[in-house]
C-alpha cells in the first residue's frame, strides 16, 4: 500500500497545465455570464523547491471563488487576500510567498496576479486550438519586485498572433519573461466496457485526461456508465475510424475478448499513440501479436515500440482500482520519459 500511495502521489503532482487552463477558462465564461469579475494568479518563477512548478494557475472571482490551485493549499488564502487590490485598481501586481518559513518546501514563489478579461475572439481561438489539438504558448511579463505595474501581464500566442488576457495589453520586452508551451490535453482511449474499464476511466478523468470509451454494441453500455468520460462510442472494429491520435494520446485495449482485441488492434494499426496498453498476461500478448503479424506483416517498428503488455507497473495491484493506478502510472512514466522509482530513493529535487 505504501508503494501504491507513492505512485498515486506522484501522479497527482504531475503537471496538468492545459486541462487546468481549460477548466479556468470555462469557469471564467460562467463568471462572465454572472457579471462577476475575475483575476488570474500565475506562478511565474521559483527560487528553490515547491509543491508545484512555475506555470500553475488559479482563477479568483469577485465573490471569492477560487478555481485551480498553485500549491498544496497554504498559498491560496494569501493570493485571495492580495487579489483584492487588483479587483479595486485593475492593475496587475507581483507577490512573493516564502515557503521556507511556512510550508517547509525551501522555496520562494513569485506570483503574478492580473485582471483576467480575455476577449470573445481570444476565447473562440482558444477553443478552436483545443478542439484541433494544436499547441500554443502563454507568455507573461513580470519582475520579482513586489509592486503594481501595468506592464505586467500575460498573452496567449496562437502561432504568431499575440492575444492579451486583458484589453489593450501589450508585452513589454524589457521585463522578465515566463514562457510556457501548452500541448493538447492528454487523451486516453479505452477500448472495452467492463468493470475495470469503468475504474480506469474514472481515475483518468480525475487526473485531468480527456477520456474516450469505445465499446461493442453487444455490451449495452452508455456514457452514463463511465464517470469521467468525455466521449462514448459504440462501434465495431470494422467500422472504427480514429482520428487525432497523436503523441498526446494513449490507448488501452481491454475488451476481455481475445477475438475482439485482435480486431480492434488491426483497426488501429495505422495510428501512432504514444502508449498502447494490452491487458492480460505475457503469453496472451505474444499470441495476440503473433496473430496480428500474420494479418499485417508490414507493421511499423514505431507501432510495436508503443505497445506495453501486460499493461501497468509492478506495484502489487490486485483490485480494479489498483490496476487502474498501475496502468495510469505506467502511461505517465512513458509520457514523461521517467523510470519509475520510490521518491525516497531519488537524489536531488522531486521535479528534476
Amino acid at each position: 500500500m505504501n508503494i501504491l500511495f507513492e505512485v498515486w502521489s506522484l501522479m497527482k503532482s504531475i503537471l496538468r497545465m492545459t486541462h487546468e487552463l481549460k477548466t479556468i477558462v470555462n469557469a471564467y465564461k460562467m463568471a462572465k455570464e454572472a457579471n462577476s469579475e475575475c483575476v488570474l494568479a500565475t506562478v511565474v518563477a521559483l527560487d528553490g523547491s515547491s509543491y508545484r512548478r512555475p506555470g500553475v494557475r488559479m482563477l479568483i472571482t469577485r465573490t471569492g471563488q477560487m478555481i485551480g490551485a498553485v500549491s498544496g493549499g497554504c498559498v491560496e488564502k494569501e493570493i485571495l487576500r492580495q487579489a483584492q487590490t487588483v479587483f479595486e485598481s485593475g492593475i496587475p501586481k507581483m507577490m512573493t510567498y516564502d515557503g521556507r518559513y511556512r510550508l517547509g518546501c525551501e522555496g520562494v514563489l513569485y506570483i503574478l496576479i492580473e485582471p483576467f478579461i480575455p476577449s470573445n475572439e481570444t476565447l473562440a481561438t482558444f477553443d478552436d486550438f483545443l478542439i484541433a489539438r494544436r499547441s500554443f504558448i502563454i507568455r507573461a511579463a513580470f519582475d520579482k519586485e513586489e509592486r503594481e505595474n501595468n506592464a505586467f501581464g500575460s498573452s496567449f500566442v496562437f502561432e504568431n498572433e499575440f492575444m492579451g488576457l486583458r484589453p489593450n495589453f501589450k508585452m513589454n520586452e524589457n521585463k522578465d519573461t515566463f514562457e510556457q508551451t501548452m500541448n493538447p490535453c492528454f487523451k486516453l482511449i479505452i477500448i472495452g466496457a467492463e468493470h475495470d474499464a469503468v475504474q480506469l476511466c474514472s481515475y483518468a478523468g480525475l487526473t485531468g485526461w480527456e477520456v474516450t470509451i469505445i465499446a461493442s454494441a453487444s455490451e449495452q453500455k452508455s456514457k452514463d456508465d463511465f464517470p469521467g468520460a468525455d466521449k462514448f462510442m459504440t462501434v465495431e472494429p470494422e467500422m472504427l475510424s480514429l482520428e487525432n491520435i497523436d503523441d498526446q494520446t494513449a490507448v488501452v485495449l481491454m475488451t476481455h475478448s481475445y477475438v475482439r482485441d485482435l480486431k480492434y488492434l488491426l483497426a488501429i494499426k495505422e495510428t501512432r499513440p504514444i502508449y498502447l496498453g494490452l491487458l492480460g498476461p505475457a503469453n496472451r500478448r505474444e499470441r495476440l501479436l503473433d496473430e496480428f503479424m500474420e494479418y499485417y506483416p508490414e507493421v511499423s517498428d514505431e507501432f510495436f515500440d508503443a505497445i506495453y503488455g501486460p499493461a501497468g507497473l509492478n506495484i502489487g495491484a490486485e483490485s480494479a482500482q489498483e490496476i487502474a493506478v498501475s496502468i495510469l502510472s505506467e502511461i505517465l512514466s512513458v509520457v514523461r520519459d521517467k523510470k519509475p522509482m520510490m521518491l525516497k530513493n531519488k537524489s536531488g529535487r522531486i521535479h528534476s
